[in-house]
């Protein structure tokens, strides 16, 4: 099932667009019907069993694996991935194939994609090379970066010893900034996401759509399902807005909230102590790793 959403993206999820992650109405949700199906009159229809073209319903449905609300005439919960239709949970989602530090016997030096199978090493370590000279990130070897498994993009692992984590906070001040109609969560410690890849994908997760992302937001509704873009070429980093609905803002810590977004597909380097804000009131950190966090 295909449905349009408003900035008039052909998509597949029914909640947000897989384009741009603007939310799509209800409306428009059930209004969409699969292809090549007719109901008895020769008009086209849902599915038999389908979430409610057949029964009448217009609200949204709740799954009765999970519980979660999905918009009417959606054939898959985007939750848990239940199939309304044959009544079905979904399969177990398979392992993510991402590289970790641990996968190769040796590091890359920065700036250069993994072009296959590390050569057998005695296990050591070989040193990182000089970080480029030019404010650009490492190009890759198709200027396009592909989705891994994991839901975020493949790349080889961050060279050299030092660890790098993502900090990810409730910020009080920002959901006042921002005033969305949902509750903010309590805020508390930060969550704590180690860093082990060049480019990692930021945003919520969606089983039924394999979407899993590297830095796991999906507390927060104000974040796209591929919000933005981590990269880092093993000692700087840069952040790249992917089309969200909401935008990425970058701002100095000491500085008021920042009010312009950053512009869609352009990294801009990630300066130590800067803040990067997403969604409703998610905030994130990028910094080295203490002894003992990783």
């Amino acid at each position: 099932m295909t449905v349009t959403c408003p900035e008039g993206h052909a998509s597949q999820a029914t909640d947000y667009c897989d384009v741009c992650g603007t939310p799509i109405p209800a409306g428009a949700a059930s209004a969409a019907q699969p292809g090549g199906l007719e109901t008895e009159s020769g008009q086209p229809g849902a599915e038999p069993g389908g979430s409610g073209a057949e029964t009448g319903e217009t609200g949204p449905v709740t799954c009765p694996n999970c519980g979660d609300l999905s918009p009417a005439g959606s054939l898959f919960c985007e939750n848990c991935g239940y199939d309304f239709t044959t009544g079905t949970p979904a399969p177990p989602p398979a392992p993510a194939s991402g590289l970790d530090l641990g996968d190769l016997g040796a590091t890359q030096p920065p700036g250069r994609p993994v072009s296959g199978p590390a050569p057998p090493t005695s296990g050591a370590v070989s040193p990182p090379g000089p970080a480029p000279s030019t404010g650009a990130p490492p190009p890759s070897s198709t200027g396009t970066p592909t989705p891994s498994a994991g839901g975020g993009l493949s790349a080889p692992p961050v060279p050299g010893d030092d660890a790098w984590v993502a900090e990810i906070w409730v910020d009080p001040d920002w959901y006042a900034h921002e005033r969305p109609e949902d509750p903010m969560p309590s805020a508390g410690l930060p969550g704590l996401v180690t860093l082990r890849q060049r480019s990692l994908l930021v945003g919520r997760p969606s089983q039924s759509r394999g979407i899993r992302p590297d830095v796991d937001c999906g507390s927060d509704p104000g974040v796209s399902r591929r919000h933005c873009q981590l990269t880092t070429d093993g000692q700087r980093w840069w952040v790249e807005d992917l089309g969200s609905s909401n935008g990425t803002f970058v701002a100095p810590a000491g500085d008021p909230l920042p009010d312009n977004p950053l512009t869609q597909g352009v990294r801009k380097e990630i300066e130590e102590g800067d803040r990067i804000f997403i969604g409703a009131w998610t905030r994130l950190v990028i910094r080295k790793a203490l002894p003992g966090e990783v």
